[in-house]
């Protein structure tokens, strides 16, 4: 649990300095300020001491806390309606240390309004709900992981086809037979679990990878549904679409963890830079499948890279975004930087685009971008296909495959924005609207590279 503000209240109520608390708690004074700013979770252990010796209710962690923390509070202020506020990012982060409450107030306004956002770019929201949850989180559950892990073994010594295991555990354990049905039977299925017939049918255009994956969430539903309701119940969703979305969230990522299960999948990251292509081939998964587990790998003890994941269709709009650990703005909002590599996995197909960007703060990411069709796809009329894109802070970067003869700090980088609407890059010729909160400036006689001339800061 990330619950940084919550951490500091209980400090400061107790009128002690950093490395007093720090030493109460069995923990280093540098430990406990990534923890009140937001760049460390809570492990059980300091939180069952915050309650031993503070006298403090652990339910209650993490109640303010802005979902993201410090960069989560960064990305909802640099909306294009506070541009002209220049809001530097060591006053949000006074802001979130001196009056965290409020600074969580924001938030949830700033959430619960998508539709007032003045870049049009908000989540519906049950969506927004369920961004907020997950991001809580980090995109990593360790209950559902370690459970996964522990059901992998299981099927290993089963045998070494998972498909063939799972299948088998449905039929003895759950008297679930798995029945191929024909596309035209299941037009707008890919899968239908059917309790009165004691059978779980899959639609035939499944690939290997795919059909492995819906019967590992079937298995999901059945074996991990305790731990799925409990963590359903402990995000508090007002409506029930939202509850409901997230509990498909956490069948998924069971079905993924079992795939790919945590220590091996980690160990394989490692052993080849996070090679994606070859990670796919050795646990049988798809590419997707796989750029999304790589946002999950944050263990305590045993973490992996902190990658982002953001799917898109040709239009440039997010189906998938996933900050992970990365604390990305890269996947926030529906518009992308035409300039961005990902839009070129579209023109081709099946190849890998790497790409080094870097934001108007400096910050610099490196990404990979692949095209993938929607699962199911025939390949008829107009083929439904998306760009997978998984990415990571540059500074954290060069373990990857990918990256390596990349001087990632020095070498040129792709100058991209957030969208036009939030980007103050001047002479873009790639622009196809001004910012948001800069007004337009005319010169007679004059005609940029851009369509639009803007104030400066």
């Amino acid at each position: 649990m990330f619950a940084g503000p919550a951490v500091r209240k209980v400090r400061r109520e107790a009128a002690m300095t950093q490395a007093a608390m720090a030493e109460a708690l069995d923990i280093s004074p540098s430990y406990l300020n990534l923890i009140e700013h937001g760049q460390r979770p809570l492990s059980a252990t300091v939180i069952v001491r915050l309650a031993e010796r503070f006298g403090f209710d652990a339910a209650k962690l993490g109640a303010e806390d802005v979902p993201g923390g410090l960069a989560g509070l960064r990305r909802r202020l640099a909306d294009p309606r506070f541009a002209d506020l220049g809001i530097g990012a060591q006053e949000v982060d006074e802001w979130l240390q001196t009056a965290p409450a409020t600074a969580a107030a924001f938030a949830r306004l700033f959430d619960a309004a998508p539709e007032e956002r003045g870049d049009a770019q908000g989540d519906a929201p049950e969506v927004a709900a369920v961004r907020r949850a997950i991001e809580k989180w980090r995109n990593h559950f360790p209950d559902l992981d370690a459970r996964a892990e522990e059901l992998a073994d299981e099927l290993r010594l089963a045998g070494g086809d998972l498909y063939g295991t799972i299948s088998e555990r449905l039929r003895t354990r759950h008297q679930l037979g798995i029945r191929i049905l024909p596309s035209d039977v299941m037009p707008d299925r890919l899968r239908w679990l059917d309790w009165h017939a004691r059978q779980l049918m899959l639609n035939e255009l499944l690939r290997p990878a795919s059909r492995t994956f819906q019967a590992a969430a079937t298995l999901a539903q059945i074996e991990a549904k305790d731990e799925i309701d409990a963590l359903v119940a402990g995000a508090g969703f007002a409506e029930a679409a939202a509850a409901r979305m997230f509990e498909r969230h956490l069948i998924h990522y069971f079905a993924a963890a079992l795939m790919m299960p945590y220590s091996r999948f980690l160990r394989a990251c490692d052993a080849t830079g996070y090679d994606l292509l070859l990670l796919q081939r050795r646990f049988g998964a798809g590419y997707e499948q796989v750029a999304h587990r790589l946002t999950t790998l944050q263990r305590v003890g045993a973490r992996g890279l902190p990658f982002f994941m953001l799917r898109i269709d040709r239009a440039g709009q997010g189906s998938k975004r996933y900050a992970g650990a990365s604390q990305s703005p890269l996947v926030d909002g529906d518009a992308r930087c035409p300039l961005w590599g990902v839009h070129e996995a579209f023109s081709r197909p099946g190849e890998v685009i790497a790409d080094l960007v870097e934001l108007e703060d400096g910050s610099r990411w490196f990404t990979q971008s692949r095209s993938v069709a929607a699962p199911g796809a025939t390949g008829s009329g107009t083929p439904a296909r998306f760009a997978v894109c998984v990415g990571v802070d540059a500074k954290v970067a060069a373990p990857l495959i990918a990256a390596r003869g990349i001087d990632l700090m020095r070498s040129h980088a792709t100058p991209i924005g957030l969208g036009c609407r939030r980007c103050t890059r001047s002479g873009c010729i790639q622009r196809s609207m001004p910012p948001l909160g800069r007004p337009l400036r005319f010169r007679e006689g004059e005609r940029g590279v851009s369509a639009f001339d803007f104030a400066g800061d």
